[in-house]
């Protein structure tokens, strides 16, 4: 069963990505580091050594991306789901994002906002990398399975 078009907001998409990138600056600007959500999560829940004085930004910081969808709901109303709904698709594409980021020493948020303009060689490549794997997918699923 085809997925329903996502609806085109680009005042919506503007304003989250001016979000983030500030949100990259601060966390720059503030911390001294790289907002990539795996790194900040590796280092706030899991058993890297990382001082207690360091993982509280980090702690908040996911707290914050936790609540900000809470907070949007409860301003502008619900928000429909555009994502599949099938579990282990989702399961399936939550673990090769998760290689990804392992064999890409850094996820799609720390590469594309933060190594593009910091003029990271190895950001370049692997934005490279997962914008050509996510065309290949959309057109695998598009044109070749008809899946959406």
């Amino acid at each position: 069963m085809p997925l329903p078009a996502t609806e085109f907001t680009p005042w919506a998409a503007l304003a989250g990505g001016i979000l983030i990138g500030f949100s990259a600056v601060l966390t720059m600007l503030f911390f001294g580091r790289i907002t990539g959500i795996i790194g900040i999560l590796a280092r706030a829940l899991g058993p890297v050594a990382v001082p207690w004085s360091d993982r509280g930004w980090r702690i908040g910081f996911l707290i914050g991306l936790l609540v900000a969808p809470i907070a949007v709901m409860a301003v502008s109303g619900p928000i429909a789901q555009t994502v599949s709904t099938n579990l282990p698709m989702m399961a399936g594409a939550g673990l090769l994002v998760g290689l990804g980021t392992s064999l890409g020493f850094g996820c799609t948020s720390g590469h594309g906002v933060c190594g593009l303009a910091r003029l990271s060689r190895r950001s370049f490549v692997s934005v490279g990398v997962f914008m050509a794997a996510a065309v290949a997918t959309v057109f695998v699923l598009r044109h070749v399975i008809g899946a959406m």
